[in-house]
């Protein structure tokens, strides 16, 4: 194990991190704040939805899936960038699999708004 802090202050210290991370993206990422400005109004919105206690968690956790996804994506595209401003096919497949994800999720989270929203009687 590397010597450093541990315990408390370890998890300190990763919260502090994790903060600048979300502050980070919230300043250069438009789509992750694009996305964020739709999870808040879609989790409003699924408190005057009548569905079950269940399907509200999936409709919410979903909208965290797409956060989560774009944020991987995010730091995928700024570690490539990072290596350089040439065209390579490798960092052109990173960025289009990390874009893929997050279709990916977003679809995923349509289809289960769609499949909860289907079900209210």
């Amino acid at each position: 194990m590397k010597p450093g802090k541990t315990g408390i202050y370890r998890m300190i210290d990763a919260t502090g991190y994790s903060v600048m991370g979300l502050k980070s993206a919230w300043k250069s990422e438009a789509a992750f704040r694009q996305e964020c400005v739709m999870a808040f109004v879609l989790v409003i919105t699924a408190y005057f939805i009548p569905v079950t206690s269940i399907e509200r968690i999936l409709m919410i956790g979903s909208l965290g899936l797409v956060l989560i996804v774009e944020l991987l994506n995010s730091a995928i595209e700024a570690a490539i960038d990072r290596i350089g401003d040439e065209w390579h096919v490798y960092s052109k497949k990173a960025k289009d699999i990390g874009s893929s994800s997050v279709l990916f999720s977003i679809v995923l989270t349509l289809f289960v708004w769609v499949s909860c929203v289907v079900n209210i009687k």
